[in-house]
């Protein structure tokens, strides 16, 4: 664990470098050694081996906890940085090796992955057998940082982002469909104009949904401004109910607190089981959302992505969507 030596200057070992990493984290050498599968004794001395080339003391011992040295706060940023090149450097070369093998870690937002994730489980399912899929389902914010980290390998979101240095794979477009109670005079009616949408009791995701955003904006839109929207300062109906998730908004539907807009993929299997709601169609051109992959710009298997994102564009084609090129 002496390291190796360039231009007869010595140079700290990957090994070295993963044991002061690990302890830097734990602050617990016994802890540290298990996270990594080394021993104590072997992690100590390959932090020893590593302070001795770096001609720095990392930690300071003491009988009962580890602390980082100054010169250890510092270096221990950059340890963690040179590990996940050298992880990025493995990925590329698995990636060339084999693609579509290995793990994937793909994040979904919650007003796509139950009605999408069907299709994407059954394409990786028949297409790419070696595939291992970890699907993460969170809301855009906590993917987008998972993605520029490098804790998620792929998303599947609603788009535009406008986020320096993501790349977005458009995928479809689909309407927004008006859910209302029974009797409500909206129900069943097709044509309806945005500019419905003033006088409505629209009911809306919690903060945090991207689909909420997409709803005020539509609202907007259509000439209605919410106050208790969280954008700033507004005028008209006030919010007063919102939900968690898409099930719950159809239930308060359905119990005659107002109406509310589902996009089309989630219209089945959110509506199917309640006989107490109807469903409006807007007029052309019907307010939309697209949704597409994005992954980082330079991403080492990029070329995967792009492929991926093309299978599932054919896989699509039975959903109640428009279905985009590459270039849309």
């Amino acid at each position: 664990m002496g390291g190796t030596r360039t231009n007869g200057r010595r140079q700290p070992s990957l090994a070295q470098l993963r044991a002061f990493a690990a302890v830097a984290e734990h602050l617990h050498f016994r802890d540290a050694a298990a996270a990594i599968g080394m021993s104590q004794p072997a992690l100590s001395g390959a932090v020893s081996a590593l302070e001795e080339v770096l001609g720095v003391t990392l930690l300071e011992r003491t009988t009962r906890k580890v602390l980082l040295s100054p010169a250890g706060e510092r270096l221990a940023v950059r340890a963690k940085a040179v590990l996940a090149e050298v992880g990025a450097l493995m990925e590329e070369a698995e990636a060339v090796r084999a693609p579509f093998t290995g793990v994937l870690r793909l994040g979904v937002i919650p007003t796509v992955a139950p009605y999408l994730l069907p299709a994407v489980l059954n394409l990786v399912h028949d297409r790419y057998p070696h595939l291992d899929l970890q699907v993460h389902e969170e809301q855009t914010a906590s993917l987008l940082d998972g993605l520029t980290s490098g804790r998620l390998d792929l998303l599947l979101l609603a788009v535009p982002l406008g986020v320096p240095g993501v790349v977005e794979l458009p995928l479809y477009d689909e309407d927004f469909v008006l859910v209302t109670p029974l009797d409500h005079r909206l129900g069943g009616r097709e044509g309806i104009p945005r500019q419905a949408l003033r006088e409505l009791n629209l009911l809306l995701l919690d903060e945090g949904h991207c689909l909420r955003d997409q709803a005020l904006d539509i609202c907007r839109e259509a000439g209605r401004g919410i106050s208790g929207a969280g954008r700033g300062p507004a005028v008209g109906t006030p919010v007063t109910t919102t939900a968690a998730g898409l099930s719950t908004l159809v239930q308060l539907v359905a119990g005659g607190l107002g109406v509310t807009l589902l996009p089309r993929t989630a219209l089945q299997v959110e509506t199917s089981r309640n006989s107490r709601l109807r469903t409006g169609r807007f007029a052309d051109p019907a307010p939309s959302r697209r949704v597409a992959f994005a992954m980082r710009a330079g991403a080492a298997r990029g070329a995967e992505y792009e492929e991926l994102a093309r299978a599932l564009r054919e896989a699509l084609r039975p959903l109640p969507v428009r279905v985009l090129g590459p270039d849309d």
